[in-house]
């Protein structure tokens, strides 16, 4: 979180009057907001500001907001920065594409500045929870959970925020099988209006930047687990 003790929201929104209207509500909820209205310096921001969290408009001027998303995702100094797509879209495959492109959590408009501040404090909580001074390690894989650094066979890889809290919770408990909904309640928390099948999105997604060969494994009808080879890949969590 930034230096200072109220969480920064940086918003990357077209729309001036949006800019505006949230952060009305987002300071009156005691954060602070940086409004920008173009991807391109929206990306500038976020690696000058640092942001706790970033709110971004699906439709930008001059880039698609996934695909900042993405590049948000590839930054070495942000890449853990937590994203909530704001968007008119509300269909479900569009809800999966900005999920598999990185985003966090997704709200359509028109929305309640009530709900947003709620998803906000809800992303906030599940990726800056409190972290034990301890590294992690499985084959090739090696984690340290206070820089927030993941390594494979000694390159470094750069996982979104959700990504590593999945990866965490399968190295902290090698070869146990958890269904997607134990992985909601683990990894997600009791927060509302997530959905089972946004866990496969970030099985993908987390699939994707460890490589080959793959280390997490599906149990066909009873979840992921991170794979062991040994019998207690089939205890089920």
């Amino acid at each position: 979180m930034s230096k200072n003790s109220k969480p920064l929201i940086l918003v990357v929104e077209d729309e001036r009057d949006l800019i505006t209207l949230l952060s009305y509500n987002l300071e009156k909820e005691d954060f602070r907001v940086i409004g920008v209205e173009t991807a391109a310096s929206g990306m500038a921001k976020a690696e000058s500001e640092r942001p706790d969290l970033v709110i971004l408009d699906w439709m930008l001027p001059d880039m698609s907001g996934l695909e900042l998303c993405r590049l948000l995702r590839k930054s070495n100094l942000v890449h853990n920065t937590p994203v909530i797509m704001l968007t008119a879209r509300s269909e479900e495959a569009d809800k999966v594409r900005g999920l598999n492109a990185g985003a966090d959590d997704y709200v359509p408009k028109p929305f309640s500045p009530a709900e947003l501040v709620a998803r906000i404090r809800a992303v906030l909580r599940r990726s800056s929870g409190k972290q034990a001074a301890e590294t992690l390690e499985h084959g090739d894989l090696f984690m340290d959970i206070v820089s927030h650094r993941v390594t494979r066979a000694g390159g470094e890889l750069h996982l979104g925020p959700t990504e590593f809290r999945l990866l965490r919770h399968f190295l902290q408990n090698p070869g146990r099988v958890y269904s997607r909904e134990q992985l909601l309640e683990h990894v997600w928390g009791n927060d509302i209006h997530v959905e089972a099948r946004t866990v496969d999105v970030h099985i993908r997604r987390l699939r994707k930047s460890l490589g080959t060969p793959d280390p997490i494994r599906t149990v066909r009808a009873a979840g992921y687990a991170l794979d062991t080879g040994s019998k207690e890949d089939m205890m089920e969590g």
